[in-house]
C-alpha cells in the first residue's frame, strides 16, 4: 500500500471556515486564521518602500536646494539640515540596484530553511535585519556610497527570505479553497504600502528631512516584529490560541497535500517540472513590466507628460491603489468560483493570469499613444497596473496548488528568476530612452507588453492546478 498525492480538484467542497455562519468556537477560530493574514499584511505594508531605494542626490534643480528622490520623484524639504550627495548617475544606478543583488541570493536558501526549520523566525528575523539596516541607512549614506551599497545589499539579503518564508507558512495554514483570498489579503500590503508610503514620505521629508523617512518606518518595523513574535506560530498545531474546530478544519483540509517529512526534497523532480517553469516564465514576465514601471514611470510622467508627482502624490499612487483593490477582489472571486461554482483550480488560475497579464499589456501600449494628455495617460497606466493585481490569484499563488509542501522552495526558484528584471529591465529601458521621446517610450511599452503576453501564453499552455505526483513523498508500507 502506498500513500500518494491527492488531487485537490476532486476533494469534497467543504464550506470554508471563514465563510461559516456558526457561532462560538468557529468564529474564534476564524479570527486566528485572519489574524495570521493580518500580521503578514502589516509586514508588507511597512516594508514595501524599502524595496525601492530612496536615492538621495545633489544633482537636482537648484530651486530644490535640499531634497531627495523617491522612485524618481523629487521632494523638497523645509529643513536645511538634511544632507545631500553629489553622486553621478552611474553611482546612483549601483545604489538602486544593490538591493536586488542581496535579494536574489537568499531566495532559494530562504525557501529551503523555511521548509526545514519553519517559517516564523526565518521570516521575522529576516525582516528585523531589514529594519536594522534601514535605520542605519542615513549613517551609511554619510559615510559614502560604498557603505550605502553594502547596507542595501545586506537589506536585500534579509528581505530575500520573506516571500519564500511566507509561502512556506501559508502551506501549513491556508486550506485549499481559501488560498486565493488569504494570500491576496497578505500580499497586497505591498501595493497599499506604496500608496501610503509615497505621499507620506514626501510629507515627512518636507516638514522634517529625508532621514526621518528611514527612522519612522524603521520604528514601525520594530513594533511589527514584536507583534509577529508574540502572535504568530509556524503551524496550527503549534498555535496556543487557536480553537480546536479551526485546527481540525485546517489540518484535515491539508492532510493529503503535505509531505509527511521535512528531510526529503525531490530537487530533480522540482527542476524538471514543467508546471513550475510555467510559473517561472509568468513571474519573470510580470515582473519585467512591474519593475520597469516602478522605476521609470516617474521619469515618463515628469519628462513626457510634464506631470508633477510631488504636487499630486496621491494621484501618482493610483496605479498601486487600483492594483491593491483588484487583487483583493480577485482573491475573493477566485475562491468563490472554486468553492460555489466548482470551477477547476487550473481554469481559475489561468483565467486570472490572462486577465492580469494581457490586460495590462493592452493598456500599457495604449498609454504610449496618448501624446501629452497626462489625464488619459494616467488613466491607462492605472488600468494597466490595476489589472495586474488580478494575477495575484493566478500564477502568483500557483506554487501552493502544485506542491504546498515545497511552496517556499518553489517561490524561491521563481522569484530568483523574477528578480532579474529588477536588475536589467530598467537598464535596458533607460538605454532605449536616451532622448526621452514618445517613440522611444512606445518601444519600451511594446517590449514590456510583448513579454507580458508571452508569459501569459506560456502559463496558459503549461500551467497546472493540481498536486503534482512528486509533491508528496510516497511511503511504502510492507
Amino acid at each position: 500500500m502506498e500513500h500518494s498525492a491527492s488531487d485537490s480538484e476532486t476533494e469534497d467542497h467543504v464550506q470554508p471556515l471563514l465563510r461559516r455562519k456558526d457561532t462560538g468556537n468557529n468564529q474564534k477560530g476564524s479570527r486566528t486564521l485572519t489574524m495570521n493574514a493580518y500580521y503578514v499584511f502589516i509586514k508588507i505594508y511597512n516594508f514595501d518602500p524599502y524595496n525601492v531605494f530612496l536615492a538621495i542626490a545633489k544633482n537636482i534643480p537648484q530651486r530644490l536646494k535640499t531634497g531627495f528622490v523617491l522612485q524618481g520623484h523629487i521632494f523638497s524639504s523645509m529643513s536645511q539640515q538634511a544632507s545631500v550627495y553629489d553622486w553621478d548617475s552611474e553611482t546612483q544606478g549601483w545604489i538602486l540596484g544593490s538591493f536586488f543583488y542581496g535579494y536574489i541570493l537568499t531566495q532559494i536558501p530562504g525557501g529551503y530553511l523555511a521548509r526545514k526549520y519553519g517559517a516564523k523566525w526565518l521570516f521575522g528575523i529576516g525582516i528585523l535585519c531589514t529594519v536594522i539596516f534601514t535605520l542605519l541607512t542615513p549613517v551609511a549614506a554619510d559615510l559614502g556610497a560604498g557603505y550605502l551599497i553594502a547596507v542595501r545589499v545586506l537589506e536585500g539579503i534579509g528581505e530575500g527570505v520573506s516571500y519564500p518564508a511566507m509561502h512556506a507558512m501559508w502551506a501549513s495554514w491556508a486550506p485549499p479553497l481559501e488560498r486565493s483570498r488569504l494570500l491576496t489579503i497578505s500580499y497586497t500590503g505591498a501595493q497599499l504600502g506604496t500608496v501610503v508610503a509615497l505621499p507620506l514620505s514626501g510629507q515627512i521629508c518636507f516638514y522634517l528631512d529625508w532621514t526621518y523617512v528611514f527612522y519612522i518606518f524603521g520604528a514601525v518595523g520594530l513594533h511589527w516584529f514584536v507583534l509577529w513574535a508574540y502572535f504568530v506560530s509556524n503551524s496550527p498545531s503549534l498555535h496556543k490560541r487557536i480553537s480546536e474546530d479551526e485546527k481540525t478544519y485546517i489540518m484535515a483540509s491539508l492532510k493529503n497535500e503535505l509531505s509527511p517529512t521535512t528531510d526529503y526534497i525531490p530537487w530533480t523532480s522540482i527542476l524538471k517540472s514543467l508546471p513550475l517553469w510555467a510559473i517561472v516564465v509568468a513571474h519573470f514576465s510580470y515582473n519585467w513590466t512591474f519593475y520597469t514601471l516602478l522605476t521609470l514611470l516617474p521619469t515618463y510622467m515628469n519628462d513626457i507628460l510634464g506631470f508633477s508627482i510631488q504636487q499630486n502624490g496621491m494621484l501618482s499612487a493610483l496605479p498601486y491603489l487600483g492594483c491593491w483593490l483588484l487583487a483583493l477582489l480577485g482573491g475573493q472571486l477566485a475562491d468563490l468560483l472554486r468553492e460555489k461554482y466548482l470551477i477547476r483550480t487550473v481554469i481559475v488560475r489561468k483565467a486570472f493570469t490572462i486577465v492580469g497579464m494581457v490586460g495590462p499589456a493592452v493598456f500599457l501600449v495604449a498609454a504610449g499613444y496618448t501624446g501629452c494628455n497626462y489625464v488619459l495617460a494616467i488613466a491607462f497606466l492605472t488600468l494597466s497596473s490595476s489589472l495586474g493585481g488580478v494575477s495575484a490569484s493566478g500564477f502568483n499563488i500557483n506554487h501552493l496548488d502544485i506542491a504546498p509542501s515545497y511552496a517556499g522552495i518553489l517561490l524561491g526558484i521563481t522569484n530568483s528568476f523574477a528578480t532579474i528584471p529588477g536588475m536589467v529591465g530598467p537598464v535596458i529601458a533607460r538605454s532605449l530612452t536616451k532622448s526621452n521621446t514618445i517613440p522611444e517610450w512606445q518601444i519600451v511599452f511594446y517590449i514590456s507588453a510583448a513579454i507580458n503576453i508571452f508569459g501569459a501564453v506560456f502559463f496558459t499552455i503549461f500551467g497546472k492546478g493540481t498536486l503534482q505526483p512528486w509533491a508528496v513523498q510516497r511511503i511504502h508500507i510492507r
